[in-house]
């Protein structure tokens, strides 16, 4: 079998190594749980390759997760649920609703520009799924408050944000990002208490409302807080590479370093053109 532009070839080429006997042992083992974990691992890479300006990479990490997507759709097409050419149809359909201003006709190229199309078609987009799923029974009634529809799988960070921007909508939102800072004073205060009286559970939970907070005010600052905490990771990693090439130079490694030692060299790290 040989490579080609053509997304049929990658059809055929998850279709063979699903084929049970003949297939690839290790495909042929999972299931959606099982690979979902690659599927966001994929999603991040494609982020890291942007943020790193590497096309060349990007180009590889888009086929590796175009590969998740397509594994997905071969795994449901094998239950007769639905298959990648539906998996195609829902997001074409889905993209010309949600854009009547690129292709509708005139009238409704005109209309669609009013404030609040976009909300009211994503709206009438949840009405019809809700119901769907209910036709289906895949409905059970428990998920039905306003923020439920924010998926819980998301990234801890991520899922914080879109719940506070989803609360914001109706209201629900602190007026300024001062007041944030107030709370986050507040949430530290909370935190250290905890620490002092050594409740595991306690010392969990107000870390996680600090969290929350400073999540918050980024969101007030238009900062998004996994964008952010990547760049912050980055720039830790790098002036930590620092101290370790340092002691290098010293014919030393960073088991034989002191906590003073490693901090002196942080510290040199900070300055620009480190």
């Amino acid at each position: 079998m040989k490579p080609s532009r053509d997304i049929d070839r990658l059809l055929e080429i998850m279709a063979a190594l699903r084929t049970p006997v003949t297939g690839c042992p290790w495909d042929l083992e999972q299931d959606f749980r099982s690979i979902a974990p690659y599927t966001l691992e994929e999603a991040f890479e494609v982020i890291d390759a942007i943020e790193r300006d590497d096309l060349d990479d990007l180009r590889e990490e888009l086929g590796d997760l175009l590969l998740q997507v397509v594994f997905h759709a071969r795994m449901a097409e094998e239950k007769r649920a639905f298959d990648f050419g539906d998996v195609v149809e829902a997001i074409t359909t889905k993209m010309i609703r949600r854009h009547p201003h690129v292709f509708g006709d005139e009238d409704a190229r005109g209309a669609s520009m009013a404030k609040g199309a976009w909300n009211r078609i994503k709206a009438e987009e949840k009405a019809d799924r809700a119901r769907r799923r209910a036709e289906l029974g895949l409905d059970n009634g428990e998920r039905n408050g306003f923020l439920d529809d924010v998926p819980q799988a998301l990234p801890a960070l991520m899922r914080a944000l879109k719940l506070q921007q989803k609360a914001a909508k109706v209201g629900f939102d602190w007026s300024e990002a001062e007041l944030i800072l107030d709370k986050i004073a507040e949430e530290t205060v909370e935190l250290r208490d905890a620490l002092q009286n050594g409740r595991k559970a306690e010392i969990v939970e107000e870390y996680g409302d600090l969290l929350f907070a400073i999540v918050n005010l980024g969101r007030h600052l238009d900062i998004e807080p996994e964008s952010a905490l990547r760049a912050t990771n980055e720039k830790f990693r790098s002036r930590f590479h620092f101290i370790e090439r340092s002691l290098e130079e010293q014919k030393r490694s960073l088991d034989e370093a002191s906590l003073e030692e490693m901090e002196e060299l942080w510290q040199k790290a900070k300055k620009p053109g480190k």
